[in-house]
């Protein structure tokens, strides 16, 4: 069994939001076709509450990508995004919900930030999906969303630690490239084992039988 999960296409994330991802909205109507191929549409969602520590304006002097170090690593600092209850941390407007079996809410911890779909920072906290998917006899994933080299890099590598086959869609994701992180997340996810391809690959290996 296989499943799309679609990786925060949020207001904040999009053109226009106070993280934006360049033409990070571009993406939306492949995802959007995508999902027409897949029995599993997962999508997750950056919900942070007011004040989290991920936030530059929570350290004074600090600014927005601007990085120090805590109990789990080192964390880059951001601007506000996706503060709960905001339109920017709605799903953006054009993106078809009506597929998704399953919607996961990460970052809602105030003291440790969340990229991956699968556990918090800490490498410890679990979101849930792992066990999701394995209840539901997934065990092909492939990956869609914002940002390539941030929370699409640590959901790929986190699920072929969990055991997962992973895709990476390329031409449906989008990165930031801050300080050479595109660079670093497609070597990473290639050296974990997951794989790049585009969407009309995507749906080819979908379709394949099992």
């Amino acid at each position: 069994m296989h499943a799309l999960l679609v990786v925060d296409v949020q207001n904040d994330f999009c053109p226009g939001g106070s993280l934006a991802v360049a033409e990070g909205d571009e993406i939306i109507p492949l995802i959007n076709e995508l999902t027409q191929h897949f029995d599993h549409v997962i999508c997750t969602q950056d919900w942070h509450p007011a004040g989290h520590l991920s936030f530059a304006s929570s350290h004074e002097g600090k600014n927005p990508f601007d990085t120090i170090e805590l109990t789990y690593g080192e964390q880059i600092l951001w601007p506000e995004h996706c503060v709960q209850g905001t339109s920017g941390a709605d799903f953006h407007p054009d993106l078809d919900l009506k597929m998704a079996n399953l919607i996961i809410r990460k970052g809602f911890r105030k003291e440790i930030d969340s990229y991956s779909a699968f556990f918090e920072n800490d490498h410890e906290t679990p979101t849930g999906l792992t066990g999701y998917l394995r209840e539901c006899k997934i065990d092909m994933l492939f990956i869609a969303g914002l940002a390539t080299d941030f929370c699409v890099h640590w959901s790929a590598v986190d699920g072929r630690e969990q055991g997962f086959e992973v895709f990476v869609i390329d031409d449906a994701s989008r990165g930031i490239d801050s300080d050479g992180s595109m660079r670093h997340a497609l070597t990473r996810m290639r050296e974990s084992g997951a794989e790049l391809v585009s969407a009309a690959e995507a749906k080819e290996i979908a379709q394949r039988p099992r």
